[in-house]
Order: C-alpha cells, then sequence, then structure tokens
C-alpha cells in the first residue's frame, strides 16, 4: 500500500467501491499526495483533501480539490466538519480511533464510507509495526457496529500481496438514508 501513495495509483478497494458514493463532496482524510482525491475529482466529486503535510497537500491539490492543512491528533482538535456534510469519506493507510464517531456523523444520509488500513500481523511485513497503528482482528466491524443504522457493504480482513505484503483490514459502509416517517392524515 505505501507503493500506491508512491505511484499515485488509487487503492484497488477504493477504486472498486468509489461507484457507490453518490452526488456530493468527498472527503479525504490524510490524503497523502491525493491519489484519492484525484480520483473522486475525475468522478466529478468536488474534494476536500485533509492532511497535516503541507508538501503532500502541494501535490494533492487539482482541478475540483480544495485542499486544508489539518493535524487530526491534536490534543486540543476539534473536528471541524459538521454533520451529514459528505456524500464520501476516504480514509486509507491511516489510524485515528479517536475519529470514527466523528466520521460517521459527517457521512450524509445515503453516503459511503470507505476505509482501508494495516491490521495486526502487518508487523512481520515491516512498518507499520506498532500495535497502535494496526487494527485489531474484526475492529472496523466492531466500529461500525457501535453506531446505529450504518450498513456494512464489505468487509476483508487479512492478507494481501501487493501492492506490498501486509496484513489489511477494509471497509465499504453505507449511511442508510432517514427512514420515512409516516403521518396520519385526519
Amino acid at each position: 500500500m505505501a507503493s500506491q501513495g508512491i505511484t499515485g495509483t488509487p487503492s484497488a478497494w477504493v477504486a472498486r467501491f468509489a461507484p457507490l458514493v453518490p452526488e456530493g463532496e468527498v472527503l479525504d482524510l490524510a490524503c497523502g499526495g491525493g491519489r484519492h482525491a484525484r480520483l473522486f475529482a475525475a468522478k466529478g466529486h468536488p474534494v476536500l483533501a485533509v492532511d497535516r503535510d503541507l508538501a503532500a497537500l502541494e501535490s494533492a491539490g487539482g482541478q475540483g480539490i480544495a485542499t486544508r492543512a489539518f493535524d487530526l491528533e491534536a490534543e486540543d482538535m476539534e473536528w471541524p466538519f459538521e454533520e451529514s456534510r459528505f456524500a464520501g469519506i476516504v480514509v486509507t493507510n491511516y489510524l485515528h480511533r479517536p475519529l470514527f464517531p466523528h466520521l460517521f456523523r459527517s457521512l450524509a444520509p445515503g453516503g459511503i464510507l470507505l476505509y482501508e488500513t494495516f491490521a495486526a500481523g502487518n508487523e512481520q511485513f515491516g512498518k507499520p509495526s506498532n500495535p497502535a497503528f494496526l487494527l485489531r482482528q474484526g475492529e472496523l466491524l466492531e466500529r461500525v457496529a457501535e453506531e446505529d443504522g450504518l450498513r456494512v457493504i464489505a468487509f476483508e480482513d487479512g492478507y494481501v500481496d501487493g501492492p506490498k505484503a501486509a496484513m489489511v483490514q477494509r471497509i465499504c459502509v453505507l449511511k442508510p438514508l432517514a427512514e420515512p416517517r409516516l403521518c396520519r392524515i385526519a
């Protein structure tokens, strides 16, 4: 996966489920060089690419892509995005567990969350190897289950051999449209 970031090739997981993202703004969180921001911008989505690395943001910007420097792990961090804002949220190769509730709340009804990062066992293949940066077995499913109403479209947890050998977890989640309320007609 690190080599995908270098080449700029989108993750196969993200590319596979990108067509499910409805019309609207996409958040590429911890965007790095912007490979997913470019993918969604090419599909006609306005994109907000966020990262704390200013050099990465320079290469992430482009037509249809707004960039924002922001440290998601700052001690005094206040989540800067409103509820139900994004039609799609993409996070790859990044894990900061306190962000999960914010991600779910910022996803618009009908929106899609695509999340893919390293999992326990990856230490045998190199970095990251610190357990703080590796998902526990089934952890993405657990995080989604903690939120009412989210629907798992697809989930994988295990070994991948490309673009480099790694242990990963990845999930595609739908935030369903609100159920229509029945009204009694008098």
